[in-house]
């Protein structure tokens, strides 16, 4: 088993080479687009006579061998990737994550009952997470994501992946997507292709809730809804009107808090739209 390292943490585009103390001597194996960085996502390629492995798990490829891996808000400092050649024979390929700081953010304003949720709210919510957790698990093979990505919708960024969120004085779970600041019924769009697979109206936490599969795992959420212009088994594309802004379950005013996910590893979508961009 042969072991590369690159050391480098934050790249556009890396190449990954059969390495020893530094210096290349071997033909191209792998490549990433994408900041290499916790939260991160990472578009990769490979021939496609290799298999290509990740904590233990076979990486789906598509057709022209590009693969996606998404690395969590506090991943490892050290990305592990694992390639299976024809022959069998398997090489482990470490790369340096470069870590992030994340601010705290205080929320004020919002109803309380969602800050201290009741013992019948508390099963409303475990039954709302059931419910998100089996329509990301409707995954779709089409790699609808090598389309590109545009932000949903225009305006300003209220809050970002990562933070620290203290809602009311209480510290509470980070916040993991991107907060956009529009007025309610300002039209929301699919950032990229796929297929819905969650349309909600009203969700403890997040209100109105869309949920899209754009394929090989990769899935975008949008919350605090109004009104939602799709239904579950539609195919969108890259544009279309999928939604409207609310101020729907937790929020103190409209805005979309748009998120992501790598099967259950939440990525930063401002990472992804720097990783997938308009072809």
């Amino acid at each position: 088993m042969n072991k590369s390292v690159v050391s480098r943490a934050h790249f556009w585009v890396a190449t990954l080479w059969a390495v020893a103390s530094g210096l290349s001597f071997g033909v191209e194996l792998i490549s990433f687009q994408g900041d290499l960085s916790q939260g991160s996502l990472v578009l990769g390629s490979v021939e496609t006579r290799y298999k290509v492995s990740y904590k233990g798990e076979q990486l789906k490829l598509a057709p022209n061998g590009q693969f996606l891996l998404g690395l969590g808000r506090d991943s490892a400092s050290v990305m592990e990737v694992s390639l299976e050649g024809p022959d069998g024979q398997t090489s482990v390929h470490s790369f340096a994550v470069e870590k992030r700081l994340y601010n705290v953010q205080a929320v004020d304003g919002v109803p309380q009952r969602t800050v201290s949720p009741s013992q019948t709210d508390l099963a409303r919510i475990k039954r709302d997470s059931l419910m998100v957790r089996s329509a990301r698990q409707l995954r779709y093979e089409k790699p609808y994501f090598l389309g590109g990505f545009e932000a949903p919708i225009e305006g300003p960024i209220t809050g970002v992946y990562g933070s620290q969120r203290v809602y009311n004085g209480v510290p509470k779970s980070p916040h993991y997507g991107v907060d956009y600041a529009a007025p309610t019924g300002s039209v929301v769009n699919a950032p990229s292709g796929g297929v819905i697979t969650m349309a909600e109206i009203d969700l403890f936490y997040s209100g109105g809730t869309l949920i899209m599969d754009h394929g090989h795992g990769l899935t975008s959420s949008f919350l605090h809804l109004s009104a939602i212009l799709v239904q579950v088994g539609d195919r969108v594309q890259r544009g279309d009107p999928i939604a409207q802004v609310g101020a729907t379950g937790r929020a103190t005013g409209p805005h979309l808090d748009w998120r992501m996910n790598w099967h259950q590893v939440r990525i930063d979508p401002q990472l992804v739209l720097k990783a997938l961009p308009l072809e």
